[in-house]
């Protein structure tokens, strides 16, 4: 009982501090590049009339100046909660950090030393280089700050992707700790490469939406008519192109999941006992009367696909998708990664399998404490042929390897259904400002539209958090896919002591989270026409 208060005080205040800090690092990610593209423009205004001062290059010198001092604001804001959540790694997940801290902490350090510095450094220029540095250097820096902080964003994404796909690795018994053996596979895994395009055009959309739903409030106030048509038009395009990115991602990450993480969808489909052909559920209420252990039905109610899920996990319209009971029970065949099929094992002979190799691995500290080179082998073999089940050893019932179903499936179809919502928002975007081109009618004039502009920023939050839901209590009761549950990863310390830490990050953040928007609302409420 201790030991669970200490596992969910901990994931509660990771949990916490994780979705604080998502709050401003999808908008620095997107926004840096909207910058960066705005100052090119005032750039070439400036190089076609030999840096004479004209109305249209001080257009864009106010455009990219008013977005650059937005970014600015979330950027240090941003900072402060990562470094938070960094250091928890080694005051609430020590065993965690003991045991892979050699591979995790690699891209880590190269985000630290690389990345973060590179954006730290240009960004200084970036903000207080104007007029001081040439413009061209200053171009240079803007484009280089928002590089870097999506830099940032690859190698922290690199390190999430390893922890639910490990490869390149190699346990070591006489540490006890798992080494890096191969770094590139850990780079380019194919679970890291989608991650990483679906995570950063994730980020991308959402700062688009909030470019737009903030100009569509000067379009409400009827201020900076043009400022805000402009700033719509390069936000709408970045975005609808994000949007059909983040799509075409989304279709790769499910499919990543299926192949590595199969208990992740069946809990994102809410799919207990699997089937050929399966159909996949566009919308659906849970039963909350289903457990693994009865017989209920899972849904009440549903709209399924045909063949949706089929499609979506094997890319084959017949094929067999195994349900969370299926999992749990074994005996299915499945096709693996490498093409090679496969029969599973149920949860109790991994289990077995798993408390083998933890057996193993005391027989061999014990067997060379002793001196006997014959038993420390022969532990040695054990503990490879049945290592790749090594977290299962910790586990003492089948229901500790289902994740929250209802979370996790609500999650995952309110991040789908406003995916496609925001592919439909950036379209209509753009079709009032090419009417509005077109002088068919004023785009201010649509002020309904403003107004669902506006409701849409908290909805892109709302699907941004949702999909890292997904992610992360998917996965649960993982750390490390396979080999490493949360209960095995948590610090010697007390509950009491994390519970009163959460409870001070809680209230810093928030703190942190008012002032960030307020002073964000006061840069809005003064406007670019306020800055020189």
């Amino acid at each position: 009982m201790i030991l669970s208060s200490l596992v969910n005080a901990s994931r509660l205040q990771f949990a916490m501090t994780a979705m604080f800090h998502w709050i401003f690092v999808p908008l620095t990610l997107g926004l840096g590049f909207i910058v960066a593209f705005m100052e090119t423009k005032y750039y070439i205004e400036c190089k076609r009339n030999n840096n004479a001062v004209t109305q249209k290059s001080e257009f864009w010198k106010r455009a990219t100046r008013f977005w650059g001092r937005l970014f600015a604001i979330n950027f240090a804001i941003g900072v402060a909660t990562g470094i938070i959540l960094e250091f928890q790694f080694g005051t609430n997940w020590s065993n965690y950090s003991w045991f892979v801290g050699d591979i995790f902490g690699a891209p880590l350090a190269i985000e630290g030393i690389f990345a973060f510095f590179m954006e730290s450094t240009f960004f200084a220029v970036m903000y207080f280089g104007w007029d001081k540095v040439s413009k061209k250097f200053h171009l240079a820096s803007t484009w280089l700050t928002a590089i870097g902080a999506n830099l940032s964003a690859v190698w922290i994404l690199i390190a999430n992707s390893w922890m639910q796909y490990p490869v390149g690795m190699q346990f070591n018994p006489d540490t006890a700790r798992s080494e890096m053996v191969d770094f590139w596979s850990v780079v380019f895994s194919p679970v890291a490469i989608n991650k990483l395009f679906h995570t950063n055009t994730s980020a991308f959309m959402l700062a688009c939406v909030v470019v737009i739903g903030i100009s569509a409030w000067y379009l409400l106030k009827n201020r900076e008519i043009e400022f805000a048509k402009q700033s719509m038009k390069i936000a709408g395009v970045f975005g609808l192109v994000s949007a059909l990115l983040l799509a075409f991602s989304g279709d790769g990450s499910a499919y990543q999941v299926g192949k590595h993480q199969p208990m992740k969808l069946a809990a994102m489909e809410g799919l207990y006992n699997g089937e050929k052909g399966a159909p996949l559920v566009a919308f659906g209420i849970l039963n909350p009367q289903k457990e693994v252990d009865n017989n209920e039905d899972p849904y009440l109610f549903d709209i399924s696909i045909p063949y949706g899920l089929s499609l979506l996990a094997e890319r084959d319209i017949d094929a067999f998708v195994p349900g969370i009971n299926d999992i749990i029970d074994g005996g299915y065949t499945y096709t693996d990664y490498n093409g090679q099929t496969k029969t599973a094992l149920s949860f109790y002979e991994k289990k077995e399998r798993g408390e083998a190799a933890i057996g193993a691995l005391r027989k061999y500290k014990q067997a060379k404490e002793a001196g006997n080179d014959s038993l420390k082998n022969a532990a040695y073999n054990v503990l490879q042929e049945n290592f790749e089940y090594f977290g299962y050893g910790f586990m003492k019932d089948h229901n500790e390897v289902v994740p929250p179903v209802a979370l996790t499936f609500y999650a995952f179809h309110i991040m789908v259904i406003l995916g496609g919502y925001f592919i439909l928002f950036f379209l209509v975007v753009l079709h009032f400002l090419n009417r509005d081109a077109k002088n068919k009618y004023k785009f201010e004039s649509q002020k309904w539209f403003m107004y669902i502009a506006i409701i849409s920023v908290p909805l892109v939050y709302i699907c941004s958090q949702a999909g890292w839901i997904v992610a992360e209590v998917g996965r649960q009761p993982w750390t490390i896919q396979n080999l490493l549950p949360v209960q095995a990863s948590v610090s010697g310390v007390s509950a009491d002591n994390v519970y009163t830490t959460l409870a001070i990050f809680f209230v810093l953040f928030t703190i942190l989270l008012i002032a960030e928007m307020g002073i964000m609302f006061n840069q809005i409420k003064k406007g670019p026409e306020n800055i020189k």
